[in-house]
This record gives C-alpha cells, structure tokens and sequence, in this order.
C-alpha cells in the first residue's frame, strides 16, 4: 500500500465550553479555550488516502478530485465561520481539536468509500505545535 496526503487550510472561530459545567468547571478545563466570545485558529488539515497506484495513471487517486472533496465538505462549511454557532453538530459538542477531527473524518469517510484511495489518516493542526491524528473506528 501507499499513502498520499492532500493539505488545505481553514480558519475558525470557536469557544471551548461545556453547558453541563458551570463557568468555574469549564475555565477549569478549557482555560482561556473557554472564552465566551471565542477565539480563532489557522486550521490545518492534512488528509491522507491509502492504496495502490493504478497501472494506467500511475496514480492512487486523481489530487484534483480529493481538492474539489476537500473544499467542498470541510473548508466551505468551515472556512471563516464561528464553528459553535454555524457548524453543526458544534452547536452541541465541544469543538475541541478532538471533536473537530473526527467531524472531518465522519464527512469525508463515506466520500472516499467508493474511490481508489481509502481515507487512512487525518491530521488536524489547531497551532503550530498541536495538532490531532485521527483514524476513525
């Protein structure tokens, strides 16, 4: 097998807070992630496909069909947005690194069933010192 990755790029707002918890609990938790009128990151996704080149193209997968994938089912609905506010399920999960990288897997999963190139691996930069890997269930 053989992997590839693809990159694109978002930025989002969005407040760590947990409604169950009270506000000493989630400042607790979430430090300044709890900030009530959010905060934003220069989100980067790195997604990575596995499989075997194909004898005529030479090619796992065509990059130009997981970008349109990519800018279609994460950086559109994502990109520039509040994400607690504007991007479910965020409205009632925690947009934590965590959350936000299996939402991506749980979009671009069924995307790629059908193709050459079997989803493997996300990565999910937050900072550029944190970043999340995800390979689903």
């Amino acid at each position: 097998m053989m992997l590839i990755t693809r990159k694109v790029e978002f930025s989002a707002s969005h407040t760590c807070w947990n409604p169950a918890l009270d506000r000493a609990a989630n400042e607790a938790v979430y430090g300044a992630e709890a900030n009530p009128n959010g905060h934003g990151h220069n989100y980067r996704l790195e997604v990575t496909l596995q499989g075997e080149p194909d004898p005529v193209t030479g090619m796992i997968i065509d990059l130009k069909q997981v970008k349109q994938v990519l800018e279609e089912a994460i950086v559109q609905p994502m990109d520039h947005r509040h994400l607690n506010h504007e991007v479910p399920p965020f409205d009632k999960v925690v947009p934590t690194a965590e959350n936000l990288a299996v939402e991506i897997w749980r979009r671009l999963e069924p995307l790629f069933e059908a193709t050459q190139g079997r989803l493997k691996l996300i990565r999910l930069y937050e900072t550029d010192d944190l970043y999340v890997e995800y390979e689903g269930r």
